[in-house]
């Protein structure tokens, strides 16, 4: 039973969300954490900075991540599968199609609709993870400091992954 739970739960997200992995955050979030209480909310923070240190696309490494939790290789392998085969398929269609429709006008303005939905997942998942993230001062203060040293030194985001890491063992 599990295992459909996991396909049928990340090609849901696979289905629905425009935008990339960024985007699936939220419908990720709420089916871990609300609808089947995998993780809480405090650990799905956790368990997405990890998703996004590993090589690879955020949704299929949150996919494997959650499907390998809840039902090992297999669990992995089936939920990585669902989130992935929406896209194949509805890109396999764009490219079949796409040149008889790349040039209607409702096409065009069916992704100008979309695209301020995109823009609101993306603005959700940045306040759902950030609001879970922030959980006392020394955040805050984290937050501020390395959004400072990624602007205005323009420093690689791993070395400040490396650098917050140190500094979480500091300080906590």
């Amino acid at each position: 039973m599990i295992y459909l739970t996991l396909f049928l739960t990340f090609f849901k997200i696979g289905a629905f969300t425009f935008g990339g992995g960024y985007a699936m955050i939220p419908l990720i979030r709420d089916a871990v954490v609300n609808d089947y209480a995998w993780v809480t909310a405090e650990e799905f923070v956790d368990i997405l900075a990890v998703v996004e240190m590993t090589p690879g696309p955020v949704a299929i490494n949150s996919a494997t991540f959650f499907g390998f939790q809840q039902g090992g290789f297999l669990g992995a392998t089936v939920a990585t599968f669902g989130v992935v085969l929406p896209s194949v398929i509805i890109i396999t269609l764009i490219a079949k199609f796409m040149k008889n429709f790349s040039d209607n006008k409702y096409v065009v303005w069916a992704f100008k609709g979309i695209r301020p939905v995109v823009v609101g997942l993306l603005l959700s998942a940045t306040v759902s993870v950030g609001m879970a993230g922030i959980t006392d001062i020394y955040t805050v203060a984290l937050l501020g400091l390395f959004m400072f040293l990624l602007q205005k030194f323009k420093l690689n985001p791993i070395l400040i992954i490396g650098i917050a890491a140190v500094f979480g063992i500091l300080i906590y």
